[in-house]
């Protein structure tokens, strides 16, 4: 209630007319405290007998504050000068009717007609104020009779000076107003120029702290995808799931790995994400290492390349498989110093690449090259271990194999009381399966265990144990005993081959010193074939041993 009242008894602001604005707050002002006091002042009239309550005069007041009351509301209408006008001219014609009703002017009307001067001055400028003082003094002589004559010319007297001080008085403070005005425009400027200093500046560190934020969460992508394809050894498995977290952690439309080929004549793509990738993958899509195509342009000159819309690229060549492409960017995978290949992304957006985005991206493609040649090279490294395990498998295999023929023995047997030579013979199927698989084989029918003893990968035996009280559960325990058992087993039995085989090559290395001593020994022809025949058949024995020189050697 007290908000709504104090809101209706405001003087009303007009927005860009300050002068308005002022006045309007000065008859708010004077007519608020007018009414009031001409109230009072007839009340007072009434209760002190100074007049009737329908007097002329307490009429006259009245319709003063009629007159006050249509000039406040012309105010909030907005007809300000009206309403000034309105007001001035009322008092001038209270002030007049009051001389009038005294017999003449007086010192009350010339005081009155001042304040009209006043009051036209602030509410409607000194020309307003300069007529209203000629009204006054025209009005003075006119009412001033033969003893008030020299009064009247006095107050004109009273009336020009003091419309020339209200004048400078005026004008004085319309320059101020004026100056504060300009102050104050020059302030909203000032203010307008720095909030929209202040706008611009909002809006350029919202765009830098939304780049570094997307600049942010690229290079946590790009360590994310890292880390993940660093896990993968596998060349086959590992290029698919470069496309596929590439397209999904960037939103690419289309994300391909082109390889370079051994002739260095074309770009092979070798994985991609989407269907036309995948047909392109089916049909061995390939670029030649040239600048007709955005791939073979970075695979030929190891540079980045970007078509924001490649609708309009120069050489960009449209690929029916991806119809939807408006823009690609094409970085170099380079490894060692060279390139290997390129990483190619296409966006159904145009202009959806920026230098920012080389800069990231570049650094996402080095790590793909780099794990693109680590899984090489650890296909290369497995591919060469395994042809390895392979070749030392063929010398046990075939080592042992001599060395068993040429062995006297090649099994024991204990059965729990004395040690005997194993028996050539047909072996039971379950170590043959042992042999076979190089596994442990359990037959829980007869309660019997084959361990094969490996070497290398190659079974070279097999530890046969077999319970006497027929069907036994063996424990984990025995197992793991007997296995660690074969196992050791397998490296004596391989330390005695060594030493044997050192020993046999001692010795022919000791005959063979024998033999081309005395075959040294020997100062002609003849004396050497002979010593060389008989010194072999000596050494070979149960031989016989031919030495022939050709006569027309071929």
């Amino acid at each position: 209630m007290h908000y709504s009242l104090r809101k209706f008894f405001a003087p009303p602001i007009f927005p860009d007319e300050e002068e308005k604005s002022r006045v309007a707050g000065f008859i708010n002002a004077i007519v608020l405290t007018n009414i009031p006091i001409l109230l009072l002042f007839i009340i007072i009239r009434v209760v002190t007998g100074q007049g009737e309550l329908f007097g002329l005069a307490n009429i006259i007041l009245a319709g003063i504050i009629a007159i006050l009351m249509v000039v406040w509301f012309l105010m909030r209408a907005g007809r300000v000068e009206v309403a000034g006008y309105l007001h001035v001219t009322t008092i001038w014609l209270a002030s007049t009717m009051i001389a009038i009703m005294s017999g003449g002017i007086n010192s009350t009307t010339f005081t009155s007609y001042f304040v009209v001067m006043l009051m036209a001055g602030l509410l409607l400028g000194w020309r307003p104020a300069v007529g209203f003082t000629f009204l006054s003094i025209l009005a003075a002589f006119r009412l001033a009779n033969q003893e008030r004559f020299g009064n009247a010319i006095e107050g004109t007297v009273l009336f020009i000076f003091g419309a020339i001080f209200l004048y400078l008085i005026i004008s004085s403070l319309q320059n101020a107003v004026k100056k504060a005005q300009a102050n104050a425009n020059e302030l909203r400027t000032s203010n307008k120029q720095l909030t929209e200093l202040r706008d611009v500046l909002e809006l350029r560190v919202l765009e830098r702290t939304s780049a570094l934020e997307k600049r942010a969460t690229q290079l946590q992508t790009v360590s994310s995808v890292a880390r993940t394809i660093a896990a993968l050894k596998d060349l086959d498995s590992l290029l698919p799931e470069i496309t596929k977290l590439v397209s999904e952690q960037f939103g690419f439309y289309h994300a391909g790995i082109f390889l370079i080929d051994e002739a260095n004549e074309y770009a092979i793509l070798q994985a991609a994400n989407s269907e036309g990738g995948m047909r392109m993958l089916n049909r061995q899509h390939k670029l030649r290492l040239d600048e007709t195509s955005i791939v073979g342009y970075v695979t030929s000159r190891g540079e980045p390349r970007i078509a924001l819309d490649v609708g309009m690229d120069a050489v960009f060549f449209n690929n029916p498989d991806l119809p939807e492409t408006r823009s690609e960017m094409a970085l170099p995978l380079q490894a060692g110093g060279r390139t290997i290949g390129a990483l190619d992304v296409q966006s159904t957006e145009t202009n959806a690449f920026s230098q920012e985005d080389i800069n990231v991206l570049t650094t996402l493609a080095d790590q793909v090259a780099i794990a693109i040649e680590n899984a090489r090279l650890f296909g290369e490294s497995r591919s060469a271990l395994s042809e390895s395990q392979s070749t030392i498998e063929k010398y046990v295999k075939q080592a042992w194999g001599s060395f068993a023929q040429q062995a006297k023995r090649t099994g024991f047997l204990f059965d729990g009381k004395q040690v005997a030579p194993l028996e050539n013979g047909a072996r039971r199927e379950q170590i043959k399966a042992a042999i076979k698989t190089g596994r442990l084989s359990l037959e829980k029918s007869s309660s019997t265990l084959a361990i094969p003893i490996k070497l290398r990968g190659q079974t070279i035996g097999v530890l046969d144990v077999r319970s006497k009280n027929g069907q036994r559960q063996w424990s984990q325990d025995e197992i793991t005993m007997l296995e660690a058992a074969a196992e050791r087993a397998a490296l004596a039995l391989e330390n005695a081959r060594l030493v044997d085989n050192a020993q046999r090559r001692a010795a022919r290395e000791r005959v063979i010193g024998e033999i081309s001593a005395k075959i040294g020994a020997a100062s002609n022809f003849d004396a050497i074939l002979q010593t060389a025949v008989e010194e072999l058949g000596r050494k070979i024995g149960g031989a016989e041993v031919t030495l022939e020189i050709e006569s027309e050697p071929k």
